[in-house]
């Protein structure tokens, strides 16, 4: 049997790791000295009570060699196989302690450690479709294959409402950021080839800002795989939400709308009022 591993940047709900029984391994936020496992320890609402008090974002650390392997060990005692995802190899070093775990068990010829090249529900796109395959029983080699022939084609972005954390954790100059705030811009923030970089800029409220970047996604969401879509968010209101997921219903493409909360490795660096729609392109 394959078991289905991510990383807690993957941002899927308790409700959908349930379903799919994916098993996550955190990442750890450290709030001055103080270190927390994501999504275990603390919410994001305590962390943005704690990076604007401070006036600093927290730092964030990869998966604990410790942590991977405890995780691991159950599974491969039993003598399943692990497929295994990590944020952006680009972004942090977690992939490696995944490989490093791997080895230490004596389980790399056991072990898949994909690089999603992405962050947040755009790893956990990801993730569902190779629990999905592993549930339907087919054997790692072609899961990976198969997933890694999708990776490409998963669309990740979203709008930040402020700036400012993104310019605390050094994603954004103090130039940027100062502009952004005085002429109200709302960046679109676009993962490609497992690197964040900005996009269009949008101006004006919040909650119309957002319902433009969703229609600016319209012909590629027309064509994007049925399945499913995410709206993922960092703590924006039920209204906003609501809003978004009216227009993808009217779209009348997807099975499945799925909104979920930004975990707090994700919220540290994009601050609240963030919302991004993720979804598999076409072929």
């Amino acid at each position: 049997m394959v078991r289905i591993f991510a990383d807690s940047t993957c941002d899927l709900s308790q409700e959908l790791v349930q379903r799919y029984d994916v098993r996550v391994i955190p990442l750890h936020i450290v709030l001055g000295q103080e270190e927390y496992r994501d999504g275990e320890d603390l919410s994001p609402d305590q962390i943005y009570s704690w990076s604007d008090r401070h006036q600093t974002t927290p730092k964030t650390s990869a998966v604990s060699l410790e942590d991977s392997m405890k995780a691991f060990r159950p599974v491969l005692d039993a003598g399943d196989e692990i497929i295994v995802f990590c944020i952006s190899e680009q972004m942090s070093v977690t992939g490696n302690v995944f490989r490093m775990t791997a080895e230490e068990m004596g389980a790399a010829d056991r072990v898949s450690v994909i690089d999603s090249q992405n962050l947040s529900t755009g790893i956990g796109l990801m993730v569902i479709e190779a629990a999905i395959r592993a549930q339907a029983g087919e054997p790692r080699a072609q899961i990976v294959s198969e997933i890694e022939a999708i990776r490409g084609r998963v669309r990740a972005s979203f709008v930040v409402d402020t700036l400012t954390y993104l310019h605390r954790g050094g994603r954004c100059s103090s130039v940027a950021a100062l502009a952004g705030s005085v002429l109200k811009l709302h960046p679109m923030i676009v993962v490609e080839n497992g690197a964040m970089h900005a996009d269009k800029k949008y101006r004006g409220k919040m909650s119309s800002v957002i319902m433009s970047y969703a229609r600016d996604l319209e012909p590629a969401l027309k064509t994007a795989v049925p399945d499913r879509v995410f709206i993922t968010h960092s703590g924006c209101t039920q209204d906003v939400i609501d809003g978004v997921h009216a227009y993808l219903e009217s779209l009348g493409r997807f099975r499945e709308i799925l909104v979920t909360r930004a975990g707090g490795v994700i919220s540290s660096h994009c601050g609240p009022g963030t919302l991004g729609v993720l979804f598999i392109a076409g072929e």
